[in-house]
């Protein structure tokens, strides 16, 4: 069906005149009869009874029954994308009538992400509402510690503006009741405490599993990861200030959190970890608000964020607002309904999502940062350097990173660094937490008479877990936890 875009729209009626017109009265109308779902779009109308289970989104695009789906892809930008287009245009059933769009148009809200901050004008945009930008390869290993303006940012709704002055983190769940914060409470009964941790997108390389087969997400490259100094109170040090002990750990077995930022529907991006990490003395759980020695910029969490080391970043929840202390799991859509691997058979009309667990710490990953792909080694030059990052979750250290030019036939060991000043290896950190990742760097000798180079990295932790060969066996409906065998071919000369 012919599916009309943008500014086009107002001239559907003679592109289509085959197709009815609808009314709004009549579309809500058609959304109350037999459980039926219609919704309209820049003057058209879809049935989407038929997607409505198997929305990625899950049942939030009930939300938009019987009306217009503007006010929620105005938060959900990412809806823009052609393919969801050409998606919806698979339902259309008719036109909206003039009038109810113009009324619609009169209704449209505010830009929801208008206040949102500047961004570094070098990172690579793979949405722009809402914000979500990764690091160049040829930027993201210059430095141990990624500078705040290069650092990743992956953001689900509107960056809220909270006022420093006004903030208040509330905590639930302990035997002292509801539990109010300020900004300044943190800071002052509570002793200041700093971590090296790196944080890494659930997603991060998944546009490697997009050249396998399509998957639904932002087609993050190697970037959507980096690595921080993050200073604030432990999570621990504040629940038990609140009276955790023996008696609440009996019941409890989660933490949850919930951010500031929301949805149309008020609802904020939660998720949650268990209770033992938060709790634990070597789980370095922080509520976070410096970040490389400064207040966290207002991308990253201003004033106050979740700081879980050696988990994936989905947990690490930003403009903190709320604490729970739980027997159960946080109940929301991220928690529930995303950020899951599954197995490569299982597609969107045959996902359960509650069969799978939710990713917590994440599997050992490495890639190659330079070269990258596509570009040229110079023959004279007799060798070639490489440079890449590897990091693996839950606290398990990077023990050797391998290299090879000839993709995976003969192997190469890189130095590692871990530490800013250029040390190689430089002091171990404490067994189980290595929270943070390691550079890596080698120089091999060209092949003679080679013409084009595949170059390849795999890492092995401390648990001697090693990456997959190759992305097949590990691709998933939702492009998370791609970690198989960084490749990247370059030519020569």
């Amino acid at each position: 069906m012919d599916f009309i875009r943008g500014e086009q729209a107002a001239t559907s009626v003679t592109r289509a005149p085959s197709l009815p017109v609808y009314t709004q009265e009549e579309v809500t109308k058609h959304s109350s009869i037999d459980n039926g779902v219609w919704v309209t779009y820049k003057g058209s109308v879809y049935d989407i009874t038929e997607f409505v289970a198997i929305h990625p989104g899950g049942d939030k695009i009930l939300l938009a029954a019987g009306g217009a789906l503007e006010p929620f892809w105005a938060l959900y930008a990412v809806h823009g994308q052609d393919h969801v287009l050409d998606i919806l245009s698979e339902y259309k059933v008719g036109i909206l009538q003039p009038e109810d769009c113009k009324k619609q148009e009169m209704a449209n809200p505010a830009d929801p992400y208008s206040t949102d901050p500047p961004r570094h004008p070098a990172l690579v945009v793979n949405s722009s509402k809402p914000f979500n930008g990764e690091t160049p390869p040829s930027l993201l290993t210059d430095s141990y510690i990624t500078p705040s303006a290069l650092f990743f940012k992956r953001n689900h709704l509107p960056v809220p503006q909270v006022d420093p002055a006004k903030y208040k983190l509330q905590l639930e769940g302990l035997p002292e009741g509801t539990v109010s914060l300020t900004l300044d409470d943190l800071k002052s009964r509570f002793p200041k405490h700093t971590v090296t941790a790196t944080l890494q997108c659930a997603g991060n390389r998944r546009s490697d599993m997009n050249k396998i087969k399509q998957v639904k997400g932002l087609n993050w490259g190697v970037g959507a990861i980096g690595n921080a100094t993050w200073s604030g109170a432990r999570l621990r040090d504040v629940l038990s200030f609140y009276g955790f002990g023996p008696e609440v750990a009996a019941k409890a077995r989660h933490v949850q959190f919930e951010g500031l930022d929301q949805d149309t529907t008020g609802t904020p991006y939660a998720a949650s970890i268990p209770l033992s990490k938060a709790v634990s003395e070597e789980g370095d759980v922080l509520l976070a608000y410096e970040m490389n020695g400064e207040d966290l910029p207002a991308d990253h969490g201003y004033p106050v964020r979740v700081v879980v080391p050696g988990i994936v970043g989905a947990r690490n929840v930003k403009w903190l607002g709320k604490i729970v202390v739980s027997e159960e799991e946080s109940k929301s859509h991220w928690q529930q309904n995303d950020y899951k691997g599954f197995s490569p058979g299982t597609d969107w009309d045959t996902v359960d999502f509650k069969s799978a667990p939710a990713i917590q710490e994440l599997p050992v990953q490495s890639a190659i940062t330079w070269p990258e792909e596509g570009s040229t080694v110079d023959h004279s030059m007799k060798e070639v350097t490489l440079k890449g990052y590897a990091w693996s979750g839950g606290g398990r250290e990077v023990v050797r990173v391998d290299v090879s030019l000839d993709g995976g036939k003969t192997w190469h060991v890189a130095e590692l660094q871990n530490s800013e000043t250029g040390q190689k290896p430089g002091p171990p950190p404490p067994p189980g937490r290595a929270w943070a990742w390691k550079l890596w760097e080698i120089t091999i000798p060209l092949p003679e008479g080679a013409q084009e180079l595949e170059l390849v990295c795999k890492a092995v932790d401390s648990s001697y877990n090693s990456q997959p060969d190759t992305v097949s066996p590990i691709w998933n409906l939702r492009g998370v936890l791609s970690t198989a065998w960084h490749r990247v071919k370059v030519k020569v000369e």
